[in-house]
């Protein structure tokens, strides 16, 4: 009996050690394993992107949405509703793909999202950064700052989340922003996106007015794009001729397409792809 047992023993011991090779044993919520295939989301999306050359002079259309959280049954029908659009781009989800920041929450709303016809961008959002969740998106998706030109557009994403940082002045990077407003070379306009808008409570309220300073610096930009609060709201907050735009979230069953083109010129619709909550 005691040779069975530590046979037994032993048996029990190696199913579990070839399942954690395999990662098919999921040890903590907090675990970080990766595929490498759906590491550094954000490289290889903006490398599609650049498969598909855009003229500065053609009308640039994305999708702009925020907030995917939890709502994976409302993701599947989001994906359903772009790939009936014509002439999308990209889409643009601002932040909060996560509700507790962990590396699954991440990876099961990618699994939907990868199947778009077209490639999606992302920022970083306040519960995406909840525990190890600012490692596990730069894992994922990769830089919590970081810019690219589509078609004469430069879309600068940018971390706002200043709340999660305990108000340190730090963040956003101002002076990151600064330089790539400034970087106007081989661009015609200029969309700055985040998650929290410099009008919300969880936005660092020392950096509120440098930061908006800094993005009516740069003349060519068009748009100020958020999400966070999950509804649409549109103004000149600053009352200095800027938009600021905020989407819907997962949950309420809508999305924008954001067309931009000309100098400073835009149009904004609005999809609905579900019951309305």
């Amino acid at each position: 009996m005691r040779l069975f047992s530590t046979r037994l023993f032993l048996l029990s011991m190696a199913v579990v050690l070839a399942a954690s090779g395999c990662n098919l044993l999921e040890y903590s919520p907090n675990q970080a394993y990766v595929p490498a295939a759906e590491r550094h989301l954000t490289a290889q999306n903006l490398r599609r992107l650049q498969q598909q050359p855009l003229s500065p002079t053609d009308t640039l259309r994305f999708v702009f949405i925020g907030d995917s959280q939890r709502f994976y049954d409302e993701a599947d029908d989001f994906v359903a509703s772009v790939n009936e659009q014509q002439d999308i781009d990209f889409v643009m989800l601002a932040g909060d793909i996560s509700d507790f920041g962990l590396v699954r929450e991440m990876r099961w709303m990618h699994r939907r999202l990868q199947r778009l016809r077209v490639p999606y961008l992302t920022v970083i959002g306040n519960h995406d950064q909840v525990g190890n969740g600012r490692n596990a998106y730069q894992t994922v998706f990769g830089p919590l700052n970081y810019s690219f030109v589509r078609g004469g557009t430069k879309f600068i994403c940018v971390d706002t989340n200043g709340r999660e940082y305990g108000f340190q002045g730090q963040v956003p990077d101002v002076s990151w922003l600064t330089q790539q407003l400034a970087d106007t070379a081989g661009t015609q306009r200029a969309v700055v996106v985040c998650h929290v808008p410099p009008t919300d409570a969880d936005f660092d309220p020392q950096l509120v007015q440098p930061y908006a300073r800094t993005v009516r610096s740069n003349p060519q930009l068009v748009l100020h794009l958020a999400g966070h609060i999950h509804r649409y709201t549109a103004g000149q907050p600053f009352r200095d001729g800027i938009t600021y735009l905020t989407t819907y979230n997962f949950e309420k069953g809508r999305y924008h397409i954001v067309s931009v083109w000309g100098r400073r010129q835009f149009r904004l619709e609005t999809v609905q792809y579900a019951s309305q909550n």
